[in-house]
């Protein structure tokens, strides 16, 4: 389909076709679908599949249902982060974890070594395939190929359905743009024509493949952390601004919680935030935060100039005294000490 390819956490992947700035306005405003069959998937089964999922995630599992999705994260014993990831409970005893593509064999040895109670763990990822359709008018695209409704479903459920003819596919109202849709997980033998399905359904309303440029950008406005870039092994989800994932509820014990509680009674140093330029510049990763002395305080985790903002906008870590709502950064761009203001997330609003 003429797109840029790029080798990328094992895989060949699109980043970008027509260009960024369009695919993104695509996704803000109609539909777009992105492969991302790169991504990882664990199956955990049996009498101790929730246990095993309390103890390895920080978020409460025992609060979800069938058919209910929740962001989570694997903590590290040293209060990083070992993964962001997805938590789908089937049922009781069947629990799918969907997982970073350039971590899965980090995780899988992680859930492995962390697997003390006995649960049943699957590594499926290489099985499975995964396309996300983002966009206001992603789910009425969508419901051309399944008697099922899904118009009505609410954020961050997911049903088992027909999709396209092909039976057990999984549809959840997730994805990481912020401007709504569905993800889709079916057989590798399915994906082809799924694909073709998807592209054909959604032709009337303008569906364009999208790359993983326009990915990064449309999490980006929306202040979703990007694993490897606002996140790490070293980086604690309460300084991540995480907190809303990390449960410190009596009935839940999990790793290094102890350690975390600490953080969260005694304050953090540093904290993640969103900030835009008042200087005109174009942050990028690893650009450095510095004090009006020009003392380095911090990094830039994530930069672009948002397409849909129209703003050149960042995420990065700053002292907690800096990390209010209006406080003024210094960004170092090629030598230049340029200002920007903190603010609040997300940067895109929909109208």
């Amino acid at each position: 389909m003429g797109a840029k390819m790029v080798p990328f956490a094992g895989f060949y992947m699109p980043v970008q076709y027509e260009g960024i700035n369009i695919e993104h306005e695509t996704v803000r405003n109609g539909v777009g679908v992105f492969d991302v069959s790169h991504m990882g998937e664990f199956w955990v089964k049996g009498p101790k599949a929730l246990e095993f999922v309390q103890w390895v995630t920080s978020n409460d599992a025992s609060k979800l249902v069938d058919g209910k999705v929740q962001y989570s994260c694997f903590p590290n014993e040293q209060g990083g982060i070992v993964d962001d990831l997805l938590v789908y409970r089937i049922d009781a005893e069947t629990y799918l974890l969907v997982v970073n593509a350039a971590n899965i064999d980090k995780d899988w040895a992680w859930c492995n070594k962390q697997n003390k109670m006995g649960a049943t763990l699957y590594n499926a990822s290489g099985e499975i395939s995964q396309l996300a359709i983002q966009g206001p008018k992603a789910l009425e695209a969508m419901q051309k190929l399944t008697d099922t409704p899904i118009l009505d479903m609410e954020y961050y459920t997911f049903k088992k359905l027909t999709f396209a003819g092909v039976k057990d596919v999984i549809l959840s109202t997730t994805g990481y743009t912020g401007s709504g849709g569905c993800e889709i997980y079916m057989a590798n033998e399915d994906g082809s024509h799924i694909w073709n399905a998807v592209m054909e359904a959604g032709a009337d309303f303008g569906i364009k493949p999208i790359g993983l440029a326009a990915r990064d950008t449309l999490r980006l406005e929306m202040g979703f952390c990007l694993y490897g870039n606002d996140i790490n092994d070293t980086t604690s989800p309460l300084e991540a601004g995480l907190g809303w994932i990390t449960k410190f509820t009596d009935a839940k014990n999990f790793i290094n919680k102890d350690a975390l509680l600490v953080q969260k009674k005694d304050g953090v140093s540093r904290k993640l935030v969103g900030f835009e330029m008042i200087d005109k510049g174009i942050p990028r990763h690893d650009y450095e935060i510095v004090d009006e002395h020009g003392h380095v305080i911090g990094t830039v985790t994530s930069g672009t100039m948002g397409p849909a903002v129209k703003k050149a906008i960042g995420m990065g870590y700053v002292p907690e005294a800096l990390a209010k709502e209006g406080s003024e950064i210094i960004i170092k761009i090629r030598d230049k000490a340029l200002k920007a203001k903190v603010v609040k997330f997300p940067f895109y609003k929909s109208q």
